[in-house]
Formats: structure tokens, sequence, C-alpha cells
């Protein structure tokens, strides 16, 4: 009997500050991931140009088109992101504006889970609600639940370690990330 090939997950992290709380949760996934599952990280979003349809006439640029090839390739899109004035942030937008306007849009039918963390009560929220807004666009397939927003990061996540020193937010990680295996065909 032949060995199951694991499932592929790819992180986009909406944070640029290498210290972030979002950060230090998109780092841990792999290890978080339940058997079977192996999690990489996409490109950082700060290294896709804004996006302007002058710049797209030229061609694609090159950072945007890997990022794609990546997604394309996952058995899913795991979105770890902080929530900027109760939305997404920009270059997170960015990002996916670029994404959607590949041949053959890359997360169309891909599932995805969507992580929040914030220093907040409400953990990122309203963020993730207006990410699932946007994917609509894109028909990802949006993983309901179960919901994953940190709240009062700085109680469950250090970024000094790089460790998510709370074992709920862990364990709900990782039956996100279960979850997420089991969306996408795997074991889970």
């Amino acid at each position: 009997m032949s060995q199951a090939q694991p499932l592929k997950f790819v992180s986009l992290l909406g944070s640029l500050r290498a210290g972030s709380f979002n950060a230090v949760v998109a780092r841990n996934l792999d290890q978080l991931a339940p058997a079977g599952v192996e999690v990489s990280a996409l490109g950082s979003v700060g290294d896709i140009p804004h996006y302007d349809a002058d710049l797209q006439a030229q061609g694609l640029p090159e950072s945007v088109v890997g990022m794609g090839k990546a997604v394309a390739a996952a058995d899913g899109v795991i979105i770890v992101t902080p929530e900027y004035n109760y939305s997404v942030p920009g270059a997170l937008k960015n990002a996916l504006d670029w994404l959607s306007r590949l041949p053959d849009t890359p997360v169309a039918a891909k599932p995805v889970a969507i992580l929040t963390a914030s220093p907040g009560a409400i953990g990122g929220a309203r963020a993730q609600y207006h990410l699932r807004q946007i994917l609509v666009f894109l028909d990802g397939r949006v993983l309901n639940k179960p919901e994953v927003m940190i709240g009062q990061a700085s109680s469950r996540v250090d970024p000094e370690t790089g460790s998510i020193t709370d074992a709920d937010t862990r364990s709900l990680i990782t039956a996100q990330l279960s979850a997420l295996a089991e969306m996408a065909g795997g074991q889970g």
C-alpha cells in the first residue's frame, strides 16, 4: 500500500512587521499542523508593487507570478492577518488584487482558512469579515469553522520567543488546520 502524499498548504501573512503577533502565528503553523499536512510561507506581501493597470499591461510582476504559482500548486491557503482600521491591511488587499488578475485565478475553488491576532478583545473579527467579502470575488472556499480570532494576543503570543504561549490557542489553531485538511480532501 502506498503512502498518501501530504497536503501542502501555503500561508499568506498580511503583516509586514517581523515581530507582529500575526507573524509569530504564521511561523508556528507548520508545527501546529496535523500529521500529513505541511505549511510553507508565501513571499512577503511587501514585495508586491502597488496594483496599477499600466504596470499590469507591461507584464505581471515576477513576485505576483511566483505567488500565484505557489497558491495554484497548494492544496489550501491560510491567511494570517492583523486588523487595520476595522479592515484588512492595504498590503494584503493589494496582494489579493494582484492574484485576482492572474489567468485562472489561483485562489478560485481553493480551500482558505483565516486567522487573525490582535491586542484588542475581538481579535481581528472585522478584518475577517472584510476578508471573507474579498474572497467571494476571488471564489475562494473559505472555511467557516472553527474560526480563529486571537484576542488579547499579548497574553497568548510572545514575539520575543516566537511562540504561541496559550495552550487553548494552539489547540484551536490545530483544530482549524485539521478542518482545512478535511475540506481539502485529506484525512486531517
